[in-house]
């Protein structure tokens, strides 16, 4: 209840506040509306203590299943035909809220997810012009990496990520590095399919020998093929920096674990000690331990299996809660100064560029309606017995790091490399002095029979299911960016509507 100013006077006047909120019914979902509903009641509740400021505001809640699809436009578009909300809260997956947020803007109605994280919403002059996002998005992730590339003077990175060309979770996090990186450094990619059983390791192997710097965003068992690889062919020796970005647990995302019971167990200890992991930093307050308590209880009685895992407070739980405080301070602001609950922009406008305290502590938003984000630094601190611990928390509010005792310099300083060298022919001595010409005539043949085989397995690895996509250039990254989101815009007549 300390997170909200008490008003002292008269009483508040009622004003119904019709709010449509739209996740997932699926379960399967970390955000889905099982989860995530308990805490938005938590802030209605919070909200209507009496006495508070905002104890006039009567949210009116109705829930939708926005799957992580069409569905999501559809249920908005149904419930508007019988009457507007003034708030949309979700949905999440970046294919549902695309065309959400675009008719809730044309409509004028402010939208507040914790999720629609991708880059591409990060545009808001035109089409998102409605959207907050209260949830750090893989932009502001991605800055976590340009300050580490700076300090430590990186200058080459391969960003590896599995794609299952639907929810394409990993695709939108890594396109945040990729996007933020991709001006000052030399930037390569290896997409997989996530479906695929097999890993073509060897070409992967390959182009990491040509870089300095690997980022993972892939499952778990992936994750542990490509670092027992690496560690076979002993480039975890410090010749190479490895990272995984792990931003909830959910199975899109590795773990950081190695450890899996198998005869491997000990290879992937020694290979996971060079393996860092960028995740999601987790501050809470006094506070904070109650709203856990009153959601996991929610949760447990909806029959959840993982009901006692302590990930069912994650950042969407959180953020949808502060959602509906952050509406609710920039809707109070509005209405103080003449405008009402039908004025859309005025009220998104006064939810930027502001900080209040949320449930888990301070929330921050940029001029641009996008939250700053804290994150952390994981590192196998112990290898003899596998453990891990924080070694550097970045905070994105002032750009700056948070050095913690277990953080090695050496650990990320790139040491002697082993890639191999590709001179040029030109500066090489002339061995073929005192050669007969059949000799020459023999090397000019093997030249050529080794020029057809390499062409023939050129041909060959297009065949294989993993597909491997290097982006060298700017020009070449920006063609087709966010495609995936521009196919799924509005072509039909709710454009006009």
């Amino acid at each position: 209840m300390g997170l909200l100013p008490v008003r002292t006077g008269a009483a508040v006047n009622e004003e119904d506040i019709e709010v449509l909120v739209m996740l997932p019914q699926n379960n399967s979902y970390i955000f889905s509306l099982a989860r995530v509903a308990p805490a938005i009641e938590y802030a209605r509740r919070t909200l209507k203590t009496p006495g508070s400021l905002y104890s006039g505001l009567n949210f009116i809640m109705r829930y939708e299943d926005s799957g992580c699809g069409n569905d999501a436009l559809f249920h908005l578009v149904d419930r508007s035909c019988e009457k507007k909300p003034e708030l949309v809260l979700g949905p999440v997956c970046e294919y549902a809220a695309a065309p959400v947020v675009r008719m809730a803007s044309h409509w004028n109605i402010p939208v507040v997810s914790a999720g629609a994280l991708a880059p591409g919403f990060t545009d808001k002059d035109k089409e998102y012009t409605h959207l907050t996002r209260i949830s750090p998005s893989y932009h502001k992730m991605a800055e976590t990496f340009v300050q580490m590339f700076h300090h430590f003077n990186w200058k080459e990175a391969l960003l590896i990520f599995a794609d299952d060309k639907e929810e394409r979770n990993c695709y939108f996090t890594l396109d945040g590095v990729h996007h933020k990186l991709m001006d000052q450094y030399h930037i390569s990619s290896v997409v997989i399919n996530s479906k695929d059983e097999h890993l073509n390791l060897d070409e992967i192997i390959s182009l990491i020998y040509e870089s300095e710097v690997v980022i993972m965003c892939a499952g778990a068992d992936i994750v542990r093929g490509i670092m027992l690889a690496v560690h076979k062919r002993r480039l975890t020796n410090g010749s190479y920096i490895f990272f995984n970005v792990e931003l909830f647990n959910s199975t899109s995302y590795g773990n950081g674990s190695w450890k899996r019971g198998d005869k491997y167990d000990e290879e992937a200890r020694q290979a996971y000690a060079a393996l860092n992991t960028v995740t999601l930093l987790r501050t809470v307050k006094p506070e904070f331990e109650n709203f856990s308590l009153e959601v996991k209880r929610s949760v447990q009685k909806a029959g959840l299996l993982d009901c006692d895992d302590d990930d069912n407070v994650n950042m969407f739980v959180e953020g949808f809660h502060d959602a509906l405080l952050l509406y609710a301070m920039a809707l109070h602001d509005a209405t103080r100064d003449g405008f009402t609950k039908k004025d859309g922009a005025e009220i998104t406008t006064r939810m930027w560029n502001r900080t209040f305290e949320g449930i888990a502590g301070p929330v921050s938003l940029d001029f641009n309606g996008d939250r700053y984000g804290d994150f952390s630094v994981i590192s196998m601190t112990n290898p003899e017995a596998g453990t891990y611990e924080t070694v550097c928390n970045y905070f994105g509010v002032n750009e700056s790091f948070q050095i913690l005792p277990g953080f090695n310099t050496e650990h990320f300083t790139l040491k002697g490399r082993h890639r191999p060298t590709h001179p040029d022919l030109t500066d090489l001595p002339d061995k073929s002095c005192g050669l007969g010409v059949s000799a020459v005539t023999g090397i000019m043949v093997g030249s050529l029979l080794g020029t057809a085989l390499l062409m023939a397995f050129y041909f060959f690895r297009k065949n294989y299911r993993i597909t491997i996509e290097r982006r060298t250039t700017r020009e070449e990254s920006d063609i087709g960016k966010h495609r995936q989101l521009r196919e799924d815009s509005i072509r039909s007549n709710f454009s006009a509507a």
